[in-house]
């Protein structure tokens, strides 16, 4: 991919070296003291209210007040990985204001969080393990850099172009939640089974997947890429499907359970996205 020397992202926050503290967000609830133990016993005996409900709801409105730590202001990225990650979060922002403008919307960009380890986000405390990840409830996207290591090594999926589509996906996520789809799919999720709640996933992912893909075909048509690069982003797709994790992992493939689809789904829909370069040709939910 043709990236050094062009615009890098200002919305990079790059907390690499940080050690952040375990916040409350994230955990069941904040303690309750003995005095507060204590309190909460009475109110039960007054209000005939169950005391574990009570220390649920006590716990939960002290995180949502007290927050997510305050992480150091950070510098824009010096190394080589960090600006390319800036310069990818910076064309997929030239793309998406376009499009939006084109759709009568204004368009937030997202921030860019580059962590090492573990991270505090709105959404929690999440570890390197979750992998890259985007947070609806503060619109950042937030990734370790050793992702793309592991992308390589151990699904075999390497190149700098399948870096940018793993990218490019966790923005089709910030996009979904612009426009209001993320909500949508979340509220039906709390209304049916499991089951279902996975199969509402899974098209969630496949959206991603196409909204990636339609930012690959931007990129192809200002000849940023380079031969082979598309081959990349396909292979980084079909090595993180669902079916190809559980066999390498359990040695068997249990669809019911899977929440982000299919080696093969997953290339469909970045392929319909490359192809059409428009985003209302990825409608994975009808």
């Amino acid at each position: 991919m043709k990236w050094r020397g062009r615009r890098v992202s200002t919305n990079v926050d790059d907390r690499r070296g940080q050690s952040p503290r375990r916040g409350p967000v994230g955990r069941r609830g904040a303690g309750v003291g003995c005095g507060g133990l204590l309190l909460v016993l009475v109110l039960s005996f007054l209000t005939g209210n169950d005391p574990l409900q009570l220390l649920e709801a006590i716990g939960g409105e002290q995180a949502s007040t007290q927050g997510v730590p305050r992480e150091v202001p950070s510098a824009a990225p010096q190394d080589e990985l960090g600006e390319f990650a800036g310069v990818v979060l910076a064309e997929t922002e030239d793309l998406w204001n376009e499009l939006f403008r084109q759709m009568g919307r204004n368009y937030r960009e997202p921030t860019l969080v580059l962590f090492s380890q573990a991270v505090n986000s709105a959404c929690g405390f999440n570890t390197a393990a979750v992998g890259p990840f985007y947070c609806p409830a503060d619109s950042k996207v937030y990734l370790d850099l050793s992702f793309f290591d592991e992308l390589s090594r151990q699904f075999g999926a390497a190149g700098d172009f399948a870096q940018a589509y793993v990218i490019a996906h966790e923005v089709g996520h910030h996009v979904q939640n612009l426009l209001g789809i993320s909500t949508q799919v979340r509220q039906m999720q709390q209304r049916t089974s499991q089951r279902q709640a996975n199969q509402l996933s899974v098209r969630m992912e496949l959206q991603a997947d196409c909204f990636a893909g339609v930012w690959g075909r931007y990129a192809y048509d200002k000849k940023l890429l380079d031969p082979g690069d598309l081959e990349e982003a396909m292979r980084a797709a079909a090595a993180i499907g669902d079916d190809t994790i559980q066999l390498r992992q359990r040695g068997m493939v249990v669809p019911e359970s899977w929440t982000h689809g299919s080696s093969q789904q997953r290339q469909d829909w970045l392929r319909r996205g490359l192809e059409s370069g428009d985003p209302q040709a990825c409608e994975t939910f009808q």
